[in-house]
């Protein structure tokens, strides 16, 4: 399961409901050896954290989970992606459409709370984690 920010973000805040829901999934997917990591969403987890200690925990924290190697396929699938998403009027950063590339690839399914992979799942061979 690749996993987007944006579920890597809950499992590092504070408790809230729809936090608490997310970490109990992640939990269940780390311990299942199920979760992946890629570095620019490690990067984007990283970025921003202006408190030392607490971008330090976040560090500490994502270092047991290896980046899974990114290829040059990927970068030119994820260009792919966009252009074709773009031409059907779906706007996406490059990292979402790098996540569906690397996704795609290797065969995993995004767990993600972002609503635009649903977006893109209407033009990309996709498959994505059901949860709510």
């Amino acid at each position: 399961m690749l996993a987007d920010t944006p579920v890597w973000s809950a499992a590092f805040q504070r408790p809230d409901g729809r936090a608490d829901a997310l970490r109990v999934e992640m939990v269940s997917l780390i311990g299942s050896g199920s979760a992946v990591m890629i570095g620019p969403i490690r990067q984007e987890l990283l970025s921003g954290i202006s408190d030392s200690g607490k971008f330090e925990r976040v560090r500490n924290g994502l270092r047991p989970f290896p980046d899974l190697p990114i290829v040059t396929e990927d970068y030119e699938t994820g260009a792919g992606f966009y252009n074709l998403c773009r031409r059907k009027g779906i706007q996406g950063s490059m990292t979402d459409f790098l996540i569906c590339a690397v996704a795609m690839r290797t065969k995993l399914r995004i767990f993600t709370t972002d609503r635009d992979f649903w977006h893109f799942q209407r033009f990309l061979p996709l498959a994505l984690h059901e949860f709510e």
